[in-house]
């Protein structure tokens, strides 16, 4: 099956070189040099890898025949297709392809259903799950142990235990109204309890 595993960004210096947002956990594997990708749109390729190093927290590659900041910028956005054995299981156990994400029910600890898993959204500070709720509305579900505790392949679930507020901001009111009560010593005027004390007390979301 074909995966993606990245996506070409802007042109880096003048000889050839693109920066590449990477959607796979092994882009050793995946980007190494001599690879060969399919890409979308399918005009632009294949792409053969030809060299890749790390710049400042980002990888750069750049592919045979591409020689200038001209070839390189004429690729941007254009997204890197790997083919990969459906079969295939990551090397740790404790990782996962995204096809294998794809479609898992997420649900609270006690089974209580709170979506379907749609797309995995891989950013620079963490993967986050984007998640369809039965409504058709989406949240957003961050791809940390803290939050996602627990993967179960065989009954197609994700287990999360979210802070307050991810799920239902509601509950996000609720605690920060409690926080700002506990911060005044459960007394005081309206003002005090909305003022900036208050709000430095107010839990911050991991996304």
């Amino acid at each position: 099956m074909q995966l993606v595993v990245a996506r070409i960004g802007r042109a880096h210096g003048i000889k050839g070189e693109v920066t590449v947002e990477v959607r796979t956990d092994e882009p050793e594997l995946r980007l190494g040099p001599g690879a060969v990708l399919a890409t979308d749109p399918a005009a632009t390729g294949p792409l053969t890898i030809e060299t890749g190093r790390v710049h400042s927290g980002r990888l750069l590659l750049r592919f045979e025949g591409v020689r200038d900041r001209t070839g390189a910028e004429a690729l941007r956005n254009t997204l890197l297709i790997a083919e990969v054995d459906p079969e295939e299981l990551p090397e740790d156990p404790e990782e996962f392809y995204d096809h294998q994400l794809i479609d898992l029910d997420v649900v609270l600890a006690d089974g209580t259903e709170i979506g379907r898993i749609t797309e995995i959204s891989h950013l620079p500070s963490q993967d986050l799950f984007i998640v369809e709720r039965p409504d058709g509305s989406e949240v957003m579900i961050p791809f940390v142990e803290e939050i996602v505790t627990g993967i179960d392949l065989e009954e197609q679930r994700a287990v999360i235990t979210p802070p307050p507020g991810l799920i239902d901001e509601s509950e996000a009111v609720v605690a920060s109204s409690r926080d700002e009560e506990a911060a005044s010593g459960g007394a005081g005027s309206a003002d005090a309890a909305s003022g900036d004390a208050g709000e430095d007390e107010a839990p911050k979301g991991d996304a």
